[in-house]
């Protein structure tokens, strides 16, 4: 696995071993909300739905309720991936929370966000044409070890935006 840690989106440095990954956002019957992405990312989302892997972090992936083919998740507690979330705010110049040095790390040819939460981290895909985001749970520490799992099906799904 090939872990690089940078200042997103620009500065790259080395990855710390043991990151910690983030708590889920579900709805209110316990699974991850489901996202509204736009026509173009579905189509991404749903070609990564179709590649995702069966386990992830050495957990075994569960039937959701509601079925979507922009959600999944794996274990319990639950390690949960959206397909089309919105660009997080860190990443959107002109919000309140903009920060062009945020955490990322690059794990397999993929850059991560990196958002500590309460109970965990949420990782976020930067520089796709659809938003990936995973919620890992602090029971599986270091939360940053469920990326590589997921590392090809997003590379070979969802590809990075092209430069203007």
């Amino acid at each position: 696995m090939d872990f690089s840690y940078r200042r997103a989106p620009f500065a790259v440095t080395v990855v710390a071993a043991a990151v910690a990954a983030s708590g889920c956002v579900g709805a209110d019957d316990g699974g991850p909300a489901v996202p509204k992405p736009s026509k173009r990312a579905a189509e991404k989302c749903r070609s990564l739905y179709d590649r995702l892997p069966k386990r992830v972090d050495g957990q075994q992936r569960i039937t959701l309720e509601p079925a979507s083919k922009y959600t999944a998740a794996w274990g319990d507690p639950a390690i949960e991936l959206r397909c089309g979330v919105p660009r997080p705010e860190k990443l959107t110049p002109g919000s309140e929370h903009y920060n062009p040095t945020a955490e990322a790390a690059e794990v397999d040819g993929v850059s991560w966000l990196l958002e500590k939460r309460e109970d965990g981290y949420r990782f976020t895909t930067t520089d796709r044409a659809a938003n990936v985001e995973l919620t890992v749970p602090d029971s599986y520490t270091p939360e940053i070890d469920a990326l590589p799992d997921l590392a090809k099906a997003v590379r070979t799904s969802v590809p990075e935006k092209r430069s203007s």
